[in-house]
């Protein structure tokens, strides 16, 4: 096949932009692989790269789409590690919105035994951020207590599924009664709606004044300074995106008298050798908890490919519970 049919975002904008078109089909290059898309995961990047708040990488795809499942369609020369025909979940730099996408042979793992292509189209971004942010620069320890904000999300019910395997006290923000019930059912030891409950109050009452050692947060704002306010001693503060804006006034005599850190990160811009690494940490302590149904995606809702725009209103709408896919092929 020469051409497929792509999402293309025809000019920054509402989920309208997003348009259905033709494109040739990409060739891999010497280490990378050709994906024949069977699901693509949507998650808020997307959103904010529509919006023209989010510009991908000169290298990448200018298709919205950064994780992708499908079989393996064709490799670069330098490719070792998979072969035509092999069914792949990957971390896409780009260009999941497509029948086709392209990608590093570090950054796909295989599909893990017992899910199909719809769940393992929902691993790559939630898995790569969350475990990057909250084992590897937070460094979550067990019988750490840990705090996510957007517990129901896609990053949420991921973040407290991995922490609760791992041996946290696992706590969580939700914005309604049975957001907070799923949140509990996942492993999280309570749950507060942010709606009608101060996260800072819960999370010291429920650690006897203590606070949380580790935070996850993509809300932004002035819940900056609150995060810092619910920290215990020697705690850390992980920023990972800002819903409610980047920009805090703090006092940073708490953040010195009370020995914290406040640390982020964003996973696109990284290079390949920095993605390699946790993909191969996944493959090693995540994948065998996914192969035994320890932990497994939240799944939300499945759109046709041709109904992007109507899956960027859902997921903007928040009132998804997980993950929302589309359907390739």
């Amino acid at each position: 096949m020469n051409s497929m049919r792509v999402i293309e975002i025809r000019e920054p904008g509402g989920p309208e932009v997003l348009t259905e078109a033709e494109r040739p089909v990409p060739r891999p290059g010497r280490e990378q692989i050709l994906i024949r898309v069977k699901i693509a995961g949507v998650n808020r990047p997307d959103c904010l790269q529509r919006a023209g708040l989010y510009a991908p990488p000169p290298t990448a795809s200018d298709l919205p789409g950064l994780e992708a499942s499908g079989t393996v369609a064709a490799v670069g020369s330098g490719v070792t590690s998979c072969k035509v025909g092999d069914k792949v979940t990957a971390l896409l730099p780009g260009g999941g919105y497509a029948e086709y996408a392209l990608t590093h042979q570090d950054h796909a793992l295989p599909v893990p035994a017992g899910l199909g292509f719809a769940e393992a189209g929902a691993l790559c971004e939630t898995h790569f951020t969350v475990w990057s942010n909250v084992f590897m620069r937070g460094g979550l320890r067990g019988g750490e207590t840990f705090l996510v904000h957007g517990g129901s999300s896609g990053i949420g019910t991921t973040a407290i599924q991995l922490a609760s395997a791992f041996g946290a006290r696992v706590f969580a923000t939700a914005g309604s009664a049975k957001k907070c019930a799923v949140c509990l059912e996942l492993g999280a030891e309570a749950a507060f709606n942010y709606r009608c409950e101060d996260f800072v109050d819960r999370i010291r009452d429920e650690t006897g004044g203590r606070g949380a050692d580790l935070i996850l947060d993509m809300v932004g704002g002035d819940y900056i300074q609150r995060n810092i306010r619910a920290l215990a001693d020697d705690g850390r503060l992980v920023q990972i995106a800002f819903l409610r804006g980047a920009k805090a006034t703090l006092n940073f005599s708490g953040l010195m008298v009370r020995r914290l850190t406040v640390t982020g990160s964003t996973l696109r811009p990284q290079s390949d050798l920095a993605k390699a690494r946790i993909a191969r940490d996944l493959r090693e302590n995540v994948w065998p908890l996914l192969e035994t149904g320890r932990i497994r995606p939240v799944m939300d809702s499945n759109f046709a490919l041709a109904e992007a725009a109507a899956a960027h209103r859902h997921m903007e709408s928040s009132e998804h519970i997980g993950k929302i896919v589309l359907t390739v092929a």
